[in-house]
């Protein structure tokens, strides 16, 4: 589901004019999604922008397909399937995305909102502003082989996409973390996405992975059913303009030739604050402080919530930072309505939720 499928409005590129808006939120993941929702039910109008093309955050971008089991009332799901339920969740608010932008300014002004501008020109004046930009502005870490990088995006690849690309092909997949290992077995199972063969390489032998799924690996190269080698990536062969295999180099100091028609690289990311660190917030160790009454910044109607913020006993979990959307929402509420009292009211039996909802109050009578 895409934004437009969930009723959301994707906005234009550019606006000649600034929007004026109650509330902007920088990041469209699984918390700033819901973040539109604890916004919606106190009437706080808000937009939403992320620099990824699509909703979702990290959740879309790394794992869409792994299952994810510690959503409240959700045995399992998705990162996708999440995305697509908070999607639908949100639908009432009519929130406005803008897609493929950076927010590159934030000024305070003299009335107490704020000036905001983006990478394309899109500009607001806003009176709150809610960072949950994940882990900043993430950029994998890449490999480094002169000339490589010609293949980025065809044979090389720092993320899975589009797991059928890959089946029936001959596959090397280098890390040690929980991406490389679960791609790896994916991609031996028998199924739509089993490739032709799988090349595990790891620089030891020794992983950051979960212990299951290391031992499930190992069975594999017992059966012969894939490879692992501990070595790093060295070189590459090329053939009529296209990678043919790779050179992998051992702990031995031997270079070995392996075949390969696509190559998968999880180093991890490097995450990246980004214009973030010039907005002349609280920063500890590339996170944002905040309270943990309204999840606010020191920049007085700017709150962070998700990954990108830290506070004692901070946990980084999905779950945490739906908590933490709901406190920022009532935190914000009074630079949005100064003269209105803000009641605590249930989705159950209120009917002014219920009409903001779009759903009709139930007789409990009946």
């Amino acid at each position: 589901m895409t934004a437009q499928d969930s009723g959301a409005v994707a906005a234009p590129a550019t606006a000649a004019s600034p929007i004026e808006t109650d509330a902007v939120i920088v990041g469209a993941g699984p918390v700033g999604l819901f973040q539109v929702f604890e916004l919606g039910l106190l009437e706080i109008k808000a937009h939403i922008i992320d620099s990824l093309g699509y909703p979702g955050g990290q959740c879309i971008e790394l794992y869409p397909d792994k299952p994810i089991y510690d959503i409240p009332a959700v045995p399992v799901c998705t990162g996708r399937e999440l995305t697509d339920n908070l999607l639908k969740q949100i639908e009432p608010f009519g929130a406005t995305f803008h897609f493929g932008e950076e927010v590159t300014v934030v000024k305070p002004r003299e009335d107490k909102r704020f000036d905001l501008e983006t990478s394309r020109g899109t500009r607001f004046v806003t009176k709150t502003v809610f960072i949950a930009g994940g882990v900043g502005s993430f950029q994998p870490r890449t490999l480094r082989i002169d000339g490589i990088e010609r293949f980025d995006g065809t044979q090389l690849h720092y993320r899975v996409r589009n797991p059928a690309q890959f089946a029936g092909k001959n596959l090397v997949i280098v890390g040690g973390g929980d991406s490389a290992l679960d791609w790896t077995l994916n991609f031996v199972a028998e199924g739509p996405h089993k490739a032709e063969s799988v090349i595990l390489v790891h620089r030891r032998d020794g992983f950051r992975a979960a212990p299951a799924s290391v031992a499930k690996m190992r069975e594999l190269c017992e059966a012969y059913e894939m490879q692992f080698v501990v070595g790093q990536v060295t070189g590459y062969d090329e053939r009529d303009g296209r990678m043919s295999a790779l050179k992998v180099t051992g702990g031995d100091g031997v270079t070995r030739v392996v075949p390969a028609d696509m190559l998968l690289v999880f180093f991890g990311l490097s995450p990246k604050l980004g214009p973030i660190a010039e907005w002349g917030l609280g920063i500890d160790r590339k996170q944002l402080v905040v309270d943990t009454e309204k999840f606010e910044t020191n920049v007085p109607g700017i709150f962070a919530v998700g990954d990108i913020n830290t506070y004692p006993g901070k946990k980084k979990l999905i779950l945490s930072g739906f908590h933490e959307a709901a406190l920022a929402a009532f935190g914000a509420a009074p630079y949005v309505f100064p003269e209105k009292r803000i009641l605590l009211q249930y989705t159950t039996t209120s009917p002014k939720l219920h009409k903001v909802l779009g759903v009709e109050t139930p007789n409990f009578d009946d």
